[in-house]
């Protein structure tokens, strides 16, 4: 992306022009000027021909109530019949046009948003908030592509304004001079109010967007809430939020409806006012009864379009706030990267992955574990060591053997650096899908995936076994059972280097422990790298990272930490009686049980709470407490 706010041209896809909300407004006109072009002729001729009916009602008073006279009498009222008729079609034509128009706004700003949010691709929640994404597709599109509407009848309101006051000339150019001030006294009364309401409305929209968040956040983690007892204080927190948002919120709708008011109300005083000054010309002698009736039905046809006028006002003034958060949005760059599509293949494999930030040294064919006592700054070092998230600055002094991570191809990066995110989507479709990624898997390499992420129960439960349905984002399985489908996924990936962030916190201890050494011994010889602090993915790892603040402060295995750092020891150990593990597999509260990974149903006591998973069932909070 330039500076100039117009990224490179990219083929089947929308180059909005967003250097300012103004221009990304202008930009969404010019993609359908024929049809906003329509648009406007419809409502030009609307709008005017509302003007129509007053001076043929006002030849039918002065020529055909005249005695003996019908003819006129009939043809005045035979082309009023008719001017209605057909203001009817053009009301009708101008609305089904201006549907399209504000359709094709709505698609076009919800498809660019996707590409953005596409080209961001794993560094999006790095950048921007769920709830800032949330707020623009519900409603910052829907504000945009209701402003589009000033093209149409707004157009159409203006040149009515002119029609009108040249008619009123005709007549008398005292009610002319008086159309032609009065109109834009109405719009200097409304500026102000637009003005605050702009302001207010942006205000509305960030605390908006801000509340849509943590009600993401709430109902992601109301599990994990509930189990650590925070599920009030956090609710507590988003009521007061929701009453500030509905505080600005009344707010808003305070200066829009005295927008809306004065949008009613002020025609009807401006049309007071002409007509009292019509009326006293009439009687006067100067005005005709017909001419008052006519410069009556112009004026209160001229209602229409200033209203139209302060209302389209208005629709600018929320889709320019609206506007200016999908510029910036579209604004953010993804991560920068030096090799980008025209890097190269990297050192040959296998390749040491070193992380000079937090000085994590991965050693090929390794299992690696990283425990930290701060969940993020052992996912930040995931995140780095595999490219997805950061800048330049942080992820691109990683190199592999001397090769910096940012030299590397992206497409070949990904092929052989896989991050396993524990949020990843599981889209619609069958399991097999789901797991199998972009290209089919042979059954053999499906069956032992699942063997090594202990998910055969899962299978076995689903009517249909592979071929059964999931739904969106897998809501129709346990926590625990879409954590080990994603772990199966990246399995058959194969990549040259694994990482994974907690890949078995949803899942109790029995499954854990299994997880732990199938993983150890599926991935022999390839390299694997976990954040985590649990003992028994611990006591399977071939060296441990023990970070502090984000860098290593000691290394060694599992056992050895324990016995060499009391940090550490701190750490993973789960109670004040708790001693070392008897052995591999063993688990920290019981070490004289043994470990039977292929025992039906699991015989270790849990190191959590335990959890009687039933695939199909909703499963119970403690498997989804870390």
């Amino acid at each position: 992306m330039g500076n100039s706010g117009r990224p490179a041209a990219r083929s089947g896809r929308e180059t909005p022009d967003h250097r300012s909300a103004a221009r990304y407004l202008l930009w969404l006109t010019r993609r359908q000027l024929p049809r906003v072009a329509a648009g406007a002729t419809f409502g030009t001729l609307w709008m005017t021909g509302l003007m129509m009916p007053p001076y043929l009602l006002s030849r039918a008073l002065d020529d055909g109530l005249v005695p003996g006279r019908r003819g006129p009498l009939l043809g005045w009222t035979a082309a009023l019949l008719a001017m209605g008729a057909l203001n009817a079609a053009l009301a009708i034509a101008r609305h089904r046009t201006m549907t399209r128009v504000r359709m094709d706004a709505t698609f076009r700003t919800v498809r660019v948003v996707v590409d953005q949010t596409l080209r961001l691709g794993a560094s999006l929640p790095h950048r921007v908030t769920a709830g800032e994404v949330v707020t623009i597709g519900i409603g910052d599109v829907g504000v945009i592509s209701q402003t589009l509407t000033l093209t149409g009848p707004g157009v159409g309101a203006v040149i009515a304004y002119g029609v009108v006051a040249a008619l009123l000339l005709a007549v008398d150019p005292a009610l002319a001079a008086l159309v032609l001030l009065g109109v834009p006294a109405l719009a200097v009364l409304v500026g102000p109010l637009l003005r605050r309401l702009e302001g207010a409305e942006a205000r509305y929209r960030e605390r908006q967007s801000g509340l849509a968040d943590r009600l993401a956040d709430l109902v992601g983690g109301v599990r994990v809430l509930g189990g650590l007892g925070g599920k009030e204080v956090f609710a507590a927190r988003y009521r007061r939020e929701s009453a500030a948002l509905l505080a600005e919120g009344y707010r808003v709708g305070a200066h829009a409806s005295w927008i809306q008011a004065l949008g009613v109300g002020l025609p009807a005083l401006f049309l007071a006012a002409v007509t009292w000054l019509a009326a006293r010309m009439a009687a006067d002698g100067a005005l005709s009864v017909g001419e008052l009736v006519a410069v009556y039905g112009y004026t209160a046809a001229l209602a229409a379009p200033v209203s139209f006028l302060i209302e389209a006002g208005y629709d600018v003034t929320r889709g320019l706030v609206a506007a200016r958060r999908v510029v910036r949005f579209l604004d953010l760059a993804p991560d920068a990267r030096g090799g980008g599509s025209d890097g190269g293949d990297g050192p040959p494999v296998p390749s040491v992955l070193r992380d000079p930030v937090s000085g994590v040294e991965v050693v090929p064919g390794t299992l690696t574990v990283l425990a930290g006592a701060r969940p993020e700054e052992s996912a930040a070092v995931v995140d780095r060591l595999g490219g997805v998230a950061g800048t330049a600055a942080t992820w691109g002094a990683v190199r592999l053997d001397a090769v910096r991570l940012d030299a590397v191809d992206v497409a070949r990066l990904r092929e052989r650096v896989l991050v396993a995110d524990n949020e990843a989507a599981l889209f619609a479709g069958t399991v097999r899908e789901a797991v199998s990624g972009r290209r089919a898997r042979p059954a053999d390499a499906v069956a032992r995936a699942l063997h090594t992420a202990v998910a055969e129960d899962i299978v076995r439960a689903l009517p249909g076994g592979l071929d059964a349905r999931l739904d969106a984002d897998g809501s129709n399985l346990s926590g625990g059972q879409r954590q080990r489908l994603r772990l199966v996924r990246a399995l058959l990936a194969d990549p040259e280097v694994l990482l994974a962030v907690e890949p078995t916190s949803a899942v109790d201890a029995h499954t854990e422990a299994a997880v732990a050494a199938r993983l150890h011994t599926a991935r022999a010889g390839r390299t694997t790298v976990i954040a985590a602090t649990s003992p028994l993915v611990l006591d399977r790892a071939d060296v441990v990272y023990h970070l502090s603040g984000g860098r290593v402060a000691a290394v060694g295995t599992h056992r050895e930490l324990l016995a060499s750092a009391p940090e550490y020891r701190a750490l993973v150990v789960r109670g004040a009686d708790d001693e070392p593990p008897a052995g591999p597999g063993a688990v920290p509260d019981a070490p004289d049980v043994p470990y039977a990974p292929d025992a039906p149903g699991g015989d270790l006591p849990a190191r959590r709470a335990p959890v009687d998973e039933v695939p199909g069932q909703p499963v119970p909070v403690a498997e989804e407490t870390p």
